[in-house]
């Protein structure tokens, strides 16, 4: 069974950074495009970015510029670099493969204090 593991999350200061990484259990799962996804309390999930089996990314408005998806198929593991947090980001993170997704993990949460 194919799955997907979320680490990296913790709590940081406003203006902080933190990396996220989501490894796969199978070494051409990667090879897929991806994407990170968040979801705050009370609220839906949303995309955060993506990226491509060509490496193309993209992003939401609400994190363009501050964050970087990224991926490195010899580990097979996907990491979202996020810099200039906000307390708007506040929020567990998850990865999940496009275009089809998968069953959702249990995320990790990333709290930002303000």
């Amino acid at each position: 069974q194919v799955q997907l593991v979320e680490s990296g999350g913790g709590l940081v200061q406003a203006g902080g950074s933190l990396r996220l990484s989501c490894a796969a259990s199978r070494a051409s799962f990667t090879l897929n495009a991806m994407g990170w996804y968040r979801q705050a309390p009370g609220k839906q999930r949303e995309f955060v970015a993506t990226i491509s089996s060509g490496g193309r990314t993209t992003y939401a408005v609400s994190v363009k510029g501050r964050f970087t998806i990224s991926r490195d198929n010899a580990k097979n593991t996907v990491y979202l670099q996020m810099n200039s947090l906000k307390p708007e980001d506040t929020a567990v993170y998850y990865c999940n493969k496009l275009p089809q997704l998968i069953g959702w993990g249990q995320g990790t949460q990333v709290t930002v204090s303000s």
